[in-house]
């Protein structure tokens, strides 16, 4: 008999802030600050935390440091909200592994993202995902981002994974594609979590029947981004679209250099952490900081 997953799709909504990893300014992880991110998630209405996605720069994380900052986040969060970790990778061993221990851990859904790099044609990604949702009985949500892993998860391979894994249960679509992305409800079920990780389409998404988004913006302005979903959902639909407008220059500021070095710098600007990336990553030119620090201040975040 397949598991229901009816109660915890009811609990993975709205708006799941992808944290960042903080770095010392020696490049160790600062779990402190980790913490103490999380903590401001929470405080100021973010339904959700995930860590090790993209914005958690996980590919500069040893699979050692990716299971310690999930293990700090369950702490931190001690069931406050919802936790979807990311466990994916370019390596189908280190994704079972991951997803595994973030089963282990007793999160509420995994993430885990089309693997980068390889480009596996749509057999081969149905193949991989089906392996992992069948060796760990834990909620997963596909990360499809085709900027960013070369490829782009079809939607009848999709929905052939919603039919045949009932543990797969909705998908963070970072694809500008809006005709793709109204297929996947229509054709993977309306029940199926979406969830928009394309900043300007949070909105547009739930209009859809979207369940949410795990936006990189709500790491700088989680309540603005938390009080959009939150109208929606109650109906407020006027004030749900005034405050998709209101972020629009936040949202455009935070994505004018490779995520996540713009809201890196942000959160420095704004005295939360040591903005520090590992590189092969590191901080925006001078001028698009510049940029950022006068939008932070209309913003009134500095």
């Amino acid at each position: 008999m397949s598991t229901d997953y009816s109660e915890i799709k009811d609990k993975l909504r709205g708006s799941i802030c992808p944290v960042i990893t903080p770095f010392k300014a020696n490049g160790d992880i600062d779990f402190e600050k980790q913490r103490d991110l999380i903590n401001f998630q929470i405080e100021n209405g973010s339904h959700g935390i995930s860590v090790t996605g993209t914005s958690g720069e996980p590919s500069s994380l040893t699979v050692e440091e990716r299971v310690q900052v999930m293990e700090n986040a369950m702490q931190v969060i001690d069931g406050r909200v919802s936790f979807a970790p990311g466990t994916g990778s370019v390596n189908h061993e280190e994704t079972l592994y991951l997803t595994k221990k973030a089963k282990e851990m007793g999160a509420d859904a995994a993430m885990v993202i089309v693997p980068y790099y390889n480009k596996p044609n749509q057999d081969a990604l149905y193949k991989h995902f089906k392996l992992v949702a069948d060796a760990v009985d834990i909620p997963i949500i596909i990360y499809n981002i085709p900027g960013r892993t070369a490829v782009n998860m079809e939607v009848s391979t999709m929905a052939r994974l919603a039919k045949d894994c009932n543990n797969i249960i909705g998908v963070k679509e970072s694809n500008k594609d809006f005709e793709h992305v109204n297929r996947v409800l229509k054709y993977c079920g309306r029940d199926f979590l979406l969830f928009s990780g394309i900043e300007l389409l949070c909105y547009p998404m739930l209009s859809i029947g979207g369940a949410g988004s795990i936006s990189a913006t709500a790491n700088v302005e989680p309540k603005l981004v938390a009080e959009m979903h939150d109208a929606y959902f109650a109906g407020d639909i006027e004030r749900a679209r005034d405050l998709h407008f209101q972020l629009i220059n936040l949202n455009d500021i935070l994505l004018a250099d490779t995520n996540p070095a713009p809201v890196k710098a942000a959160l420095g600007m704004m005295g939360m952490i040591e903005p520090v990336l590992r590189m092969p990553m590191d901080v925006p030119k001078k001028e698009i900081q510049d940029k950022i620090r006068a939008v932070l201040k209309d913003y009134g975040k500095i």
